[in-house]
């Protein structure tokens, strides 16, 4: 009794723990705000970003950011200027720019009121910018509430009702360029308790309003005015408006997100995953027939002792038992990309964990490439130890050499991309480059934390040395017959990535819209299904291509088993620009050179973790191989 009377009493004090902790943690932008009337409602103005058109056939035509307040918009700004608002690495990265503003909102206050923001004058020059822009169907983006301006919009295909997020600068249906300078602001509101008000939506319906531009007397928003369209040539007088209404909302804070995070046609993402469930249960019923069917079989003639029969001939992947271990090429290369490869794969996995319990929900702004960014710098060591690993088992020993590529070969690569695409933006003058303190920031978490630990994963690994193999190797090397086209390099690199990529590529439509066209992206289940689907088919194709050339004699498997893993990564760079031509219209060299610098970097590591798969998953199935057979 004593002893059970000790354990409630223990299990309650962890459970008061536990519950005291919940209560004083939470993640950012997971606490509600809790309002009472005539409390100020900020609004803060976040970068333009272009967005794609409500038509199924529009093109998104440009990339490039631009701060909000932006000396050529000449949008109003409060009294001493905008002040930036603190962000996290993931969403300066993924170009947020978040500053105040000018508008006086204050809970239930001025329901329905017209009122006057400021004049502004605008230069013919600074018009022709912004005509342009408003061609190019760029939006505005405010958030209130940690809640980004929407406008409501209605899907096609099923009928439903979705927020939007973000609101166009202007208008050029006519074929002729009009500023939206009047806000329609609908804030959605729930009352939790008698007095208390949390805002669960926000609206926004521009207009161009044109008419007199210069009467600064209160704004009548409901006489009929003509558009207002910027001239090219002279000064503009240019006059801003809102209006705020408040709607009273059933909808409860928790699940204010369900309007913005809308799926279009949701059927696609089964249908889609279904079909690569079975694409990769018909390969590994493959793999698993061969390697119990046909290898068992070969394996029992191996080891069979024909008492009457001097000499046993061997043929097939047998033939190549002291050819199969040799030192491939260029095995500090391989070992590298295997550890970086390995890197990788960890980032995504416990990436995905994070997703899937809800941490980077897009109420979380920048969470997921802060994650992305934090689990990278720590996981050093696996990239190391795997790297360190390989190394030794390919018969390598410039220990020190390899811990230090590993370390530094990728970083570098990437920075060189992301300089380049910085000088780019920098010309464009775009507000999406990233600022030399952020920039200095990664450089520390790379080089200052994911470098040491990258290093101590070498010396682990090499203190632990290569993974031992099952038979020895020849002293001369083995004459190789040719091999049948579909089994070249490249030849079946492309066959190979077919498959994991055609298991992907409905999610990758949905991530590179994410991407590209300021689109949010949840669906974090069926990425974690697909990327597990991936992952699987690239083990299990990769596994069936090296089987067919060790039965061809062909021996030098390693960097087959790397190139035939990542060979999806071909046809992503193939989709990329597939997509380029479908979706994008392109017209400035920072727009082309931003997107293929993306693109270049998506298949550069998809390539090396799809070839990190195959090539381990060969690795593995190799060994097992051949160390069921004798060998005399």
């Amino acid at each position: 009794m004593r002893g059970t009377r000790s354990s409630c009493l223990l299990g309650s004090a962890i459970l008061a723990l536990l519950s005291s902790a919940a209560n004083a943690f939470y993640l950012p932008g997971a606490a509600p705000h809790n309002y009472v009337q005539r409390d100020a409602v900020d609004v803060y103005v976040n970068a333009l970003t272009p967005m794609l058109a409500g038509s199924d056939n529009s093109k998104l035509k440009s990339l490039i950011n631009y701060d909000y307040y932006n000396p050529q918009f000449h949008f109003c700004a409060p009294d001493g200027g905008g002040k930036g608002q603190p962000e996290s690495l993931g969403s300066i990265l993924f170009g947020d720019r978040i500053f105040t503003s000018p508008y006086n909102i204050k809970m239930l206050e001025a329901n329905g009121t017209c009122q006057m923001l400021c004049t502004a004058e605008i230069p013919g020059e600074d018009a022709k910018f912004i005509n342009e822009r408003i061609r190019e169907e760029y939006a505005l983006n405010w958030l209130v509430d940690g809640l980004p301006a929407a406008e409501m919009k209605r899907d096609t295909k099923t009928g439903d009702l979705f927020f939007d997020m973000g609101f166009n600068l202007g208008n050029d249906d006519d074929d002729i360029p009009y500023l939206n300078n009047h806000y329609e602001i609908v804030l959605r509101y729930h009352e939790p308790s008698p007095g208390v008000y949390r805002v669960v939506g926000v609206l926004v319906w521009p207009s161009s309003r044109g008419g007199s531009q210069e009467d600064e007397s209160t704004p009548n928003c409901d006489i009929e005015v003509p558009k207002l369209g910027l001239s090219e040539n002279e000064i503009n007088n240019i006059r801003y408006t809102y209006r705020v209404t408040w709607d009273k909302s059933d909808t409860p804070w928790a699940t204010r997100w369900d309007n913005y995070l809308h799926i279009f046609d949701p059927r696609i993402h089964w249908f889609s995953l279904i079909n690569s469930i079975v694409i990769v249960v018909f390969l590994c019923v493959m793999v698993a027939m061969i390697l119990w069917r046909t290898v068992s079989r070969d394996i029992s003639r191996y080891n069979a002792i024909d008492l009457s029969e001097d000499v046993q001939e061997d043929w097939g992947w047998k033939l190549v038992h002291g050819e199969v271990f040799r030192t491939p090429g260029y095995p500090m290369v391989l070992s590298v990309m295997v550890g970086n490869g390995a890197q990788l794969c960890a980032m995504c996995a416990v990436t995905l964990v994070f997703a899937l319990l809800g941490f980077l929900s897009p109420s979380n702004r920048g969470s997921l490439a802060t994650v992305m960014m934090v689990c990278w710098t720590l996981f050093g060591g696996i990239g190391g130890y795997y790297s360190s690993r390989i190394y030794a088992s390919l018969g390598g020993v410039d220990n020190r050499k390899n811990a230090f590529l590993t370390a530094t070969i990728l970083p570098t690569l990437v920075f060189i991309v992301i300089f380049l695409l910085d000088f780019f933006l920098l010309v464009a003058g775009s507000s999406g480059a990233v600022p030399f303190f952020t920039m200095l920031l990664i450089v520390v978490l790379w080089f200052g934390i994911s470098a040491p630990l990258s290093s101590i994963g070498s010396y682990i690994g090499s203190r632990q040395g290569g993974v031992s193999h099952p038979v020895r190797v020849n002293q001369i090397p083995r004459q190789i017959p040719p091999a049948p086209r579909h089994l070249r390099p490249w030849a079946s690199a492309l066959l190979a990535g077919i498959l994991p990529f055609g298991a992907a590529f409905v999610e990758l439509y949905f991530v590179m819209s994410s991407l590209f066209a300021s689109r949010a992206y949840y669906a974090f289940g069926f990425l974690a299904l697909t990327a597990g689907v991936v992952a699987l088919t690239t083990g299990t194709v990769t596994i069936l291509f090296i089987y067919f050339n060790l039965c061809a004699e062909e021996y030098r498997w390693h960097w087959r088993a790397f190139l035939t893993g990542g060979g999806s990564a071909f046809w992503i760079l193939a989709y990329g620009l597939f997509y380029w031509l479908s979706r994008l219209s392109l017209h400035s060299l920072s727009s082309v050179a931003l997107y293929l610098g993306y693109l270049f970097l998506i298949c550069l590591f998809d390539f090396i973790v799809t070839g990190t798969i195959g090539f381990l998953a060969s690795y593995w199935a190799v060994r097992r191989l051949y160390s069921a057979i004798r060998v005399d």
